[in-house]
């Protein structure tokens, strides 16, 4: 029987990548997103769900908020449908999150990368068409990087052209663009059989988790409501022009 449960409603993103629990999981993603860069090794979870009596509040269920050994603050979000502004929003909440490190009498050398990864199930850039986009403060002529202390990181799944019968083989991103796209369609056997590395199978423990427990399945079918009525909020604005 299929989990059922997807990875794409904000809720079970929460619970799959912000857990203090799993942080396997969580350490796999971001080492995966951040290909090339000092490899994590630890992750500590800034906001982990507290309440979850009103899980159709946008308040209660915020963006993965992390930090990593090194101290690099780590933000990991999933959008469903780009809200107005998307780039603008995304640039905000990376440059608060690294202007707001310092403290009176702290120096600017003290501050420490602030990174955002976003997971779109809408492509938010056509040009160019790519399923991962890596956005830093770079200069236009050469291509140097002025520094890495702020970055935006895009995975935008409509690009992905990875088939069940080449997910085993594709590259870490690719699974796991596959994984968020379908898990919800596969039973944990299923993703044994699919995936090379153990952190997914932890993550289908997850989403089993989540359609078993009474509590868990009715905070998550609230946000999957919720996402739903604000999609068709967002249509029928478009069409009123």
């Amino acid at each position: 029987m299929a989990i059922g449960i997807s990875p794409l409603v904000d809720y079970a993103f929460k619970l799959l990548l912000g857990s203090e629990k799993h942080t396997r999981i969580t350490i796999h993603f971001l080492n995966t997103m951040l290909a090339g860069q000092p490899r994590i090794t630890q992750v500590r979870i800034l906001n982990p769900i507290q309440d979850r009596e009103n899980a159709d509040d946008k308040l209660t269920i915020l963006d993965v908020l992390a930090t990593d050994e090194l101290g690099r603050r780590l933000n990991i979000e999933v959008q469903t449908s780009l809200p107005d502004g998307m780039a603008q929003r995304l640039i905000y909440y990376v440059a608060g999150s690294y202007s707001g490190q310092l403290t009176k009498g702290q120096d600017y050398s003290e501050l420490r990368p602030s990174i955002s990864i976003c997971v779109l199930a809408e492509a938010m850039l056509s040009a160019p068409p790519a399923l991962y986009l890596d956005y830093r403060l770079r200069e236009t002529s050469s291509g140097h990087t002025l520094q890495d202390d702020f970055q935006i990181h895009l995975l935008q799944l409509p690009y992905l052209q990875v088939t069940a019968e080449t997910v085993y083989y594709a590259t870490a991103q690719e699974r796991w663009a596959w994984f968020l796209r379908h898990a919800d369609k596969l039973t944990i056997e299923d993703i044994a059989r699919l995936f090379p590395e153990k952190e997914f199978s932890e993550a289908a423990g997850v989403l089993n988790m989540i359609s078993q427990t009474p509590e868990e399945l009715m905070a998550y079918n609230a946000r999957l409501k919720f996402q739903r009525d604000e999609a068709s909020r967002r249509r029928r604005a478009v069409r009123e022009g």
